[in-house]
């Protein structure tokens, strides 16, 4: 389920990937901001038709364009050339080299759906729907005519729309005045799952016969989670995967005829998705192994692992089979690599590199590999959490620190690239990305401890992940910051407000300072999550805007006493700038050194490039000020 995708200590801790003595003497090269944003982000989307091509999206530009990538020489030809918005590829109109993309305006997340020709820079609006959000949902099985999820009837609501690609018009085809929230549809287009969420650890699934209107419920009274992945295309099965009676979810083979379930797949981590290909020649199963994706590959009749090709210290990020079941396109990355795209022939059993993302000025080894660590927080709890050394940091050496935390609630950080951090680590920081209790991943016994509680466990979780920093050799004790964006924001000014003593600065991107707005403000077509929301974190509308209150940095801004950088995107629609504009104004109050720095064309999270080096570059620059000291 989604959320607000916003004692002496003993410590306890296993690291893979540690530095040798040799490494740590070994000349790191440094590297500016460009430098390391000059490598290319790029995600598959399609093949086309003949195979012989990937519709993929790209920041080569500087901001998300869309490109064709031939997969025998690994050339990459522009389809757009925007200049202002990000496009993101949905897939090729079938028969043909048109395509469909998806942009907003400005990060106002209202996305919209585009048709366009190659070489023409006219475009179609297919859902030309004033302040709606539009999503591709799915082809029919004949590919004639697709689904679109959007709110424009009803903006609390998605609806599902039939839109026939022969003349365009839209047809409602499944209206939503319930609150409930379209999963997946069969290939015949009989059946539909629906989901409601009930808190934010429990929702409920629904199975909609749409030739008879009958709905029945799958899901039981437990507190579990429930998420429909994929039906057979004979109508009879439907997959779906849930943590109902179990600490980590599992995927269930569910038969519609006879109403009977099988667990079919479950390890000790959380099984994240399954998919079919085409013909159902194979299942593909993703799990959320300690912070890094595991792919395992099945022949889908028999149930028999496939070989998978093998990839050093790689992430799999992604990955989709081709329509004739030939062909598999990877996305695959590391700590140390921005992702890459593969192809793999099932036939032929070769494995194909076919871009090379990370900036040829840029020499891996002198990027730091992620490595996981644990420690006991002040109640003895484990939080996992990864770890970014500085390769030349030792005792001798020490380096001054940050922690990083993610959004949510209910977020995760993982092994994979980014810039800021590597940015960070390559300029003298060691950073440590905290999976606060309530992070997702490691159960939902530590998926639920913050709910109606944050501000208290999970902000005592990022200072002891201090205190264990501070057992470190390496680290300069006195120089320690804290960094984090949206939920994570908050944890930056909590910290700060509620903790004034043991951060020496923080770095806040687009953080909640006030509750009881942000809860009361959220985008209306959030609506079918509202109540799952307030169970969490509290209903501002109740007695809990008390508690809410208390939570709030903004009502504590008085005891803020440590300099503070703050990141906006002004047409955030999540948190509103009005949240940073204040609590910037109260701790400049407090005669504590402020930035505060905004994007007229960002949303919640920033997507254009020259935008992203300059917040990294500040935020550097903001730190060798007030933890190393040097004056600007």
């Amino acid at each position: 389920m989604k959320k607000l995708v916003f004692l002496a200590p003993v410590y306890l801790f296993i690291i893979s990937g540690c530095k040798t003595s040799s490494q740590e003497n070994t000349p790191v090269k440094q590297y500016t901001i460009e430098q390391l944003y000059d490598n290319k982000n790029i995600s598959s989307v399609a093949f086309n038709s003949d195979e012989s091509k990937i519709l993929v999206d790209a920041n080569v530009s500087g901001i998300y364009n869309l490109y064709e990538l031939n997969i025998s020489d690994t050339s990459m030809v522009p389809l757009t050339q925007s200049k202002k918005e990000s496009f993101f590829g949905v897939d090729y109109l079938p028969g043909t080299k048109k395509f469909i993309y998806s942009a907003d305006q400005g990060g106002n997340e209202n996305s919209h759906l585009y048709l366009q020709t190659p070489g023409d820079t006219t475009t179609k609006d297919l859902t030309p729907w004033p302040g709606s959000t539009n999503s591709f949902f799915k082809w029919s099985n004949d590919k004639k005519l697709f689904f679109v999820n959007s709110n424009h009837r009803n903006p609390k609501f998605f609806d599902l729309w039939k839109m026939d690609t022969s003349n365009w018009k839209p047809v409602l085809f499944y209206q939503n005045d319930s609150a409930l929230d379209p999963g997946v549809l069969s290939s015949t287009n009989r059946y539909l799952t629906l989901t409601k969420s009930i808190t934010t650890d429990k929702n409920e699934l629904y199975l909609f016969d749409l030739s008879t209107k009958r709905i029945s419920r799958l899901s039981n009274d437990n507190e579990a989670v429930w998420t429909p992945v994929a039906f057979e295309k004979n109508d009879s099965i439907l997959y779906y995967i849930t943590n109902d009676g179990n600490e980590f979810s599992y995927l269930v083979k569910y038969n519609i005829h006879s109403g009977k379930s099988e667990k079919l797949f479950s390890t000790d981590w959380d099984v994240s998705w399954m998919d079919l290909s085409k013909n159902e020649k194979y299942r593909t199963i993703f799990i959320n192994e300690d912070g890094k994706n595991k792919v395992l590959l099945f022949d889908h009749a028999t149930g028999t692992p496939v070989d998978f090709p093998q990839i050093p210290d790689a992430d799999i990020q992604s990955i989709f089979i081709s329509e004739s079941e030939k062909n598999m396109a990877l996305s695959v990355g590391s700590s140390k690599s921005p992702n890459n795209i593969y192809v793999y022939n099932f036939e032929n059993k070769q494995l194909k590199q076919l871009t090379q993302c990370l900036n040829s000025e840029v020499n891996s080894n002198d990027l730091v590999s992620a490595q996981v660590i644990r420690f006991q927080s002040f109640d003895g709890r484990e939080i996992p959490s990864i770890l970014y050394k500085p390769i030349n940091a030792t005792k001798d050496n020490k380096m001054p620190a940050m922690l990083w935390i993610h959004g949510g609630p209910g977020g995760q950080s993982r092994i994979g690239f980014s810039n800021d951090i590597q940015y960070l680590v390559n300029h003298g920081y060691a950073v440590l990305a905290v999976n606060n209790r309530g992070s997702s991943g490691y159960g939902k016994t530590f998926y639920k401890l913050d709910n109606k509680d944050h501000g208290n466990g999970d902000l005592k979780d990022c200072i002891w992940g201090k205190k264990w920093l501070q057992t470190q050799d390496y680290i300069d004790t006195s120089k320690i910051g804290i960094e984090g964006g949206s939920y994570g924001g908050c944890m930056v000014l909590s910290a700060l407000a509620f903790y004034p003593e043991e951060f020496k600065a923080g770095v806040d991107y687009f953080g909640v300072a006030n509750w009881l707005r942000t809860l009361r403000s959220i985008p209306p077509y959030w609506e079918s999550f509202r109540k799952a929301l307030y169970e969490e974190m509290g209903d501002p509308n109740t007695g809990d805007s008390v508690m809410l209150k208390n939570t709030s940095p903004l009502f504590n801004y008085q005891k803020i006493n440590k300099p503070l950088i703050v990141f906006q995107g002004l047409n955030d629609v999540r948190v509103l700038p009005i949240e940073s504009q204040e609590i910037v104004a109260g701790v400049k109050k407090n005669g504590v050194p402020v930035v505060y720095v905004t994007y007229a064309d960002e949303g919640h999270g920033f997507l254009k490039k020259q935008n992203k080096i300059d917040a990294s570059k500040k935020t550097v620059l903001f730190l060798d000020e007030y933890l190393k000291g040097i004056k600007q």
